[in-house]
């Protein structure tokens, strides 16, 4: 790290605050001001409904309370370096694996899915936490193979099956199997997510071509032989995957609309929203809706902003994104430059699927719009995600990454 000069002026309160890169704490906070515009107004069918005695007033300051906690957490996690999250990730993952074990046991359940635990008077989604370890705990096991990685067998086969199992398959492959499996019972399209990420993360690792590919051919049959034996929510997959078919081949404009499934409202509300948007608070089919404050919450700003700054929106996203690869272009080392392009995938390709399945490009997915939609997990763990970013942004600047031998993302 380079001394300061007797002459430089000290930096403000703010810079020394808000530390790293300054458009993405920019970007996380136009995305927490739309929250708050977005909650607001799509929860009113819920605060009026006669089955609840509460009002638009007590959701907002739920999300706020939510939003300023996030924000701390989002303060505290970018100050720690991230050789910190190295060394602790086994424990981190290790606690989130057994923590969503758990919620099927001692959990709550939604619409047939267990999901919530109860943790100091907070619904915890340990599912939520587990995606960001997961991509943690990958980010470590791939930079400390970075020597010779390229040679790497990671999915075993028979011959010289015990020394790919030891040396590829369990430290890189399992940990990632293993959390798409316990979350995959309660919310299939999350461990899609985590496997999606992850192969990316391997294919930025320098994993050779050949383990991806048997990789996904191996998901393929898993995935077919869990439909074949209607295991987890198989079943709901299956009918959204039909009624997404459906959609596209059947004519349902005779349909009325109290039967009409939620994608095509959402659809509806985007056709209602135009170039320019309904305005704030007079969006009509937020009543039809079901979950227009979660699910659907980028349509439900689409019909009360507009499509020009509903593409606005989605730039931002994107923009996470590009950061993140700015970031990971000036790290030098393997853990911090796959860490912050693993945890950018995992917020921005969240926000892609729950896009598409507003506009039926995907079946529903339940995935909710980071940062955006109502909900507390989901809001802190992608809080917790963009501060590691940060982390290592502001240790580019700072330029006090370790410098570890055989770890550079760049060594041939």
């Amino acid at each position: 790290m380079k001394p300061e000069s007797a002459d430089q002026p000290a930096p403000s309160l703010l810079s020394r605050t808000f530390r790293g890169d300054k458009v993405l704490w920019i970007t996380a906070l136009v995305l927490a001001v739309i929250s708050v515009l977005v909650v607001y107004s799509s929860t009113a069918k819920m605060a009026y409904a006669a089955s609840t005695l509460r009002t638009s007033a007590h959701f907002l300051r739920d999300q706020l309370l939510i939003l300023v906690l996030s924000g701390a957490a989002m303060l505290f996690v970018q100050r720690i370096n991230s050789r910190v999250y190295n060394y602790f990730a086994p424990w981190i993952y290790g606690l989130f694996l057994l923590l969503t074990v758990a919620v099927y046991f001692i959990g709550h359940t939604t619409n047939g899915a267990a999901r919530w635990i109860p943790l100091f008077g907070f619904n915890l989604q340990p599912s939520e936490g587990l995606k960001v370890a997961t991509i943690l705990f990958l980010a470590r096991q791939l930079a400390s193979r970075q020597h010779g990685i390229e040679k790497l067998r990671i999915v075993p086969t028979s011959g010289r099956f015990l020394k790919i199992w030891r040396e590829g398959t369990r430290p890189i492959l399992l940990p990632v199997v293993a959390s798409c499996i316990v979350i995959f019972p309660a919310h299939t399209s999350s461990a899609v997510l985590v496997f999606l990420s992850s192969l990316v993360m391997m294919l930025i690792g320098r994993v050779r071509m050949g383990e991806l590919a048997k990789i996904v051919g191996w998901a393929v049959v898993g995935v077919a032989l869990v439909m074949l034996l209607n295991l987890g929510r198989s079943e709901t997959a299956g009918g959204r995957v039909s009624t997404w078919i459906e959609l596209w081949t059947q004519d349902r404009t005779e349909i009325p609309v109290e039967q009409l499934t939620d994608t095509e409202r959402s659809m509806i509300a985007i056709r209602n929203g135009g170039l320019l948007g309904q305005g704030a608070g007079q969006s009509a089919m937020r009543v039809e809706m079901t979950h227009p404050e979660s699910d659907y919450a980028y349509a439900f700003f689409v019909e009360e902003y507009g499509i020009l700054l509903a593409i606005v929106l989605l730039m931002l996203y994107l923009w996470i994104f590009f950061r993140a690869i700015l970031i990971f272009e000036r790290c030098g080392t393997a853990f911090p430059g796959l860490l912050v392009l693993g945890l950018a995938l995992l917020i921005t390709c969240q926000a892609l699927l729950h896009i598409m399945v507003t506009i039926n490009l995907i079946p529903e997915t339940g995935q909710t719009l980071p940062l955006i939609s109502r909900g507390g997990s989901s809001t802190l763990f992608t809080a917790i995600a963009l501060g590691m970013i940060l982390s290592v942004s502001r240790q580019n600047e700072e330029q006090s990454h370790d410098r570890p031998k055989n770890e550079s993302i760049y060594e041939k």
